[in-house]
């Protein structure tokens, strides 16, 4: 008998488990997102506008030329998990719709670039129209960047501080031609 009674409990919170409905529903990507303190979508949003309009300003690129950049991903140096390469993915989005910047293949995609060549070098494709070995164009300037923060806490508010850095180098001659920062602060109080 107990475990029959046992073995109703169970199917009854089984049922009442199946029978909660969640409720998913669309929001505004853009809109400002406060869950936690922790490094979000606002974020990420706010500092890639930010970084892609200061550097469309600066001189290297504001010339009208179209240079060549290639961008190595974003360091964390943080102590949370931060997608860096969305924010560096991010970046080069806004970059490339203002139209002032082409791209050169990046060292995460070289692996890929060169398996393509490689595939497109085969018997398989007629060889006037397949790409060929030497004719990548090298990049004039490196984009790179990192994000820190600083975390202080007591018994009843946390406060995080996040500075964004990016930098353009000139390969050529290893100035650097632009840089700038985005600072963000995020506090949370309450039990």
């Amino acid at each position: 008998m107990k475990n029959i009674l046992v073995l109703v409990l169970v199917a009854v919170a089984l049922i009442a488990a199946g029978c909660a409905k969640e409720k998913t529903a669309y929001g505004d990507a853009r809109g400002v997102e406060t869950v936690t303190n922790q490094f979000g979508s606002t974020d990420l949003q706010m500092i890639a506008e930010s970084m892609a309009r200061s550097m469309q300003q600066s001189p290297a690129i504001a010339s009208g030329n179209l240079p060549i950049v290639t961008v190595q991903e974003v360091r964390n140096k943080t102590s949370e998990y931060i997608d860096t390469r969305s924010i560096t993915d991010s970046i080069r989005a806004e970059l490339q719709k203002g139209g002032k910047v082409r791209f050169a293949v990046d060292a995460a995609g070289m692996s890929q670039q060169t398996d393509e060549i490689k595939r497109q070098g085969s018997e398989y494709y007629a060889k006037e129209a397949a790409a060929e070995k030497g004719q990548m164009l090298g990049a004039q300037y490196r984009m790179e960047g990192n994000i820190t923060s600083i975390v202080k806490q007591n018994r009843d508010t946390k406060d995080v501080f996040y500075k964004f850095n990016l930098q353009l180098w000139n390969i050529r001659n290893g100035i650097l031609e632009w840089s700038d920062e985005k600072e963000i602060r995020k506090t949370t109080t309450g039990g």
